[in-house]
């Protein structure tokens, strides 16, 4: 996902000072990078659902649809309360790996699936640690502790179903992408185009954050 790249070591600039605390550049951006891993990541745990050979991909389909469509419904939330403009959809690399595998089958999709989403999920770990350790804002605090339990879920999930190779993950992880910036970015939402929704499943067992919540 967007989260190839390295993290910055240095201190964000702060963009907006809201009610909720200053909102740093850096910040904006993780809200985004949380939606944008939704927009593929759900409908590929839907795609998992049917295409998975093995049982423990079918699970870690379902921990992809329940918690990406609870975080989406949080970003959803906290986006118009800072002034953050969200994609409608995800970025060309992203939408790259949803191509990738739709178009494979048997136990080379199951593969791939779990390698795929267990480097994307661990690159944006250490996003998500970064965010959490340095902000002043609430709002983002609370989508960093929430996205920081999702995505940890989903790291567990995909290393269960036995399928990853630990050395290419690692490796892909921390090489710097050569793609160039436009790749990795999600394309603002075309003016006037409803915003996607992620649905939640039928009997879900992720929350989205509760605003109201003392």
């Amino acid at each position: 996902m967007l989260g190839l790249d390295t993290v910055s070591t240095t201190p964000d600039r702060v963009i907006a000072n809201t009610q909720w605390g200053p909102l740093t550049e850096g910040e904006r951006d993780f809200v985004v990078k949380v939606r944008a891993a939704g927009l593929w990541e759900h409908p590929l745990g839907q795609i998992g659902l049917q295409k998975g050979q093995s049982k423990a991909v079918k699970i870690a389909s379902q921990h992809l649809v329940d918690g990406h469509a609870a975080l989406d419904t949080s970003c959803r939330k906290i986006a118009p309360m800072l002034n953050i403009t969200l994609p409608n959809v995800a970025s060309p690399q992203q939408e790259g790996f949803v191509t990738q595998l739709k178009g494979e089958s048997g136990k080379q999709f199951d593969v791939d699936f779990a390698n795929i989403l267990r480097m994307t999920h661990g690159s944006i770990f250490n996003t998500i640690a970064k965010v959490r350790s340095t902000t002043k804002n609430t709002l983002i605090r609370a989508l960093a502790n929430q996205a920081n339990a999702t995505v940890l879920d989903h790291i567990t999930v995909m290393e269960k179903t036995g399928l990853v190779d630990f050395d290419t993950t690692v490796f892909n992880q921390t090489t710097p992408p050569k793609l160039p910036k436009s790749d990795m970015t999600p394309p603002n939402p075309v003016p006037g185009q409803p915003q996607v929704i992620l649905s939640p499943p039928p009997n879900p067992t992720s929350k989205p954050l509760d605003l109201n919540a003392p």
